[in-house]
C-alpha cells in the first residue's frame, strides 16, 4: 500500500514538473526569397521612360520589404514591337528559364497583334500558350501570375493622329475580352490597366514624351493596382 502511494506521489510530481517546463517556441516560417519574371512588349519594357521607371522595376522596388528588405531579383523578357509569337520565340531562346520557378510572373502582350492587323483567333491561341508558360514558370501556381490588360493607345497624341481612334479602342476591347476570358479560365490574376490608359488625353502626365507610351507616373498607377494582389499571394 505504501509503495502504491509513494509511486503515485512520484508520478504526480513528475507530471507537475513536466507541466511547468516552458514549451519550445515554434520557429517562425522563413520568408520566401522573392524573384520576378516580366513577360511582354513595350509596355513591360517601359518604352519612353527610364529603365527603373517601368512597372516591373517599380513593382520590385515596392516589394522590397516583403523580401527581407532586399530588392527582389527581376528578369524582364520584353521588347518594343513584339507580338505574341515573337515573345514566345524569345522565351524559347532563353534556356535559363526552362527549369526556373519565379515567385511572381507578369504577362502583358497583344497590342502589336492588334496594331499589325493580326486576327483575334491567332491572338487567342498564342496568348493561351504564353499564359500556360507563365503559369509553369510560376511553379504551377496560377494565383502568382498577373496578367495585365492591353492599354489603349488611341488615347494618346499618337493614337489621335490615326485615321480612326474609335476603331482602335473597339479592337483593343475585343483583344482584352479574349485575354480576360482565358485568364479567368486558368484562374490567374487579371488587372485592368486599360481604364487608366484611357485617361491619357485628359491628363498628359500619364503619357511619355514620345506621345504614345505610358509615362512613369502612369506605371505608378498600375503598381497601385498590382501591389495589393502581389502582396496577398506572397504573404
Amino acid at each position: 500500500m505504501r509503495k502504491t502511494i509513494l509511486f503515485c506521489g512520484i508520478a504526480a510530481l513528475m507530471l507537475q514538473c513536466k507541466s511547468m517546463q516552458p514549451e519550445t517556441p515554434t520557429p517562425a516560417p522563413e520568408r520566401e526569397t522573392i524573384d520576378l519574371l516580366a513577360l511582354g512588349d513595350s509596355y513591360t519594357k517601359g518604352e519612353g521612360v527610364a529603365w527603373e521607371g517601368n512597372f516591373p522595376n517599380q513593382l520590385a522596388d515596392s516589394l522590397r520589404l516583403l523580401n527581407n528588405n532586399k530588392r527582389p531579383a527581376l528578369r524582364v523578357i520584353a521588347q518594343t514591337g513584339w507580338r505574341t509569337d515573337q515573345l514566345r520565340t524569345a522565351i524559347e531562346a532563353a534556356p535559363e528559364l526552362h527549369d526556373s520557378t519565379f515567385s511572381l510572373v507578369t504577362l502583358c502582350i497583344g497590342v502589336n497583334n492588334q496594331y499589325q492587323g493580326q486576327s483575334l483567333g491567332v491572338y487567342r491561341a498564342e496568348f493561351e500558350e504564353l499564359l500556360k508558360t507563365a503559369i509553369l514558370r510560376a511553379g504551377n501556381r496560377p494565383e502568382r501570375v498577373l496578367v495585365l490588360s492591353i492599354p489603349d493607345w488611341a488615347f494618346t497624341p499618337f493614337g489621335q493622329n490615326s485615321s480612326n481612334p474609335a476603331a482602335i479602342s473597339a479592337k483593343i476591347d475585343q483583344f482584352n475580352a479574349a485575354n480576360k476570358e482565358i485568364s479567368n479560365t486558368y484562374k490567374v490574376q487579371y488587372i485592368d490597366v486599360t481604364t487608366t490608359s484611357r485617361l491619357g488625353l485628359s491628363n498628359s502626365a500619364l503619357v511619355a514624351s514620345d506621345g504614345l507610351h505610358p509615362s512613369q507616373i502612369q506605371y505608378t498607377r498600375w503598381i497601385e493596382l498590382l501591389l495589393p494582389l502581389a502582396r496577398n499571394v506572397l504573404q
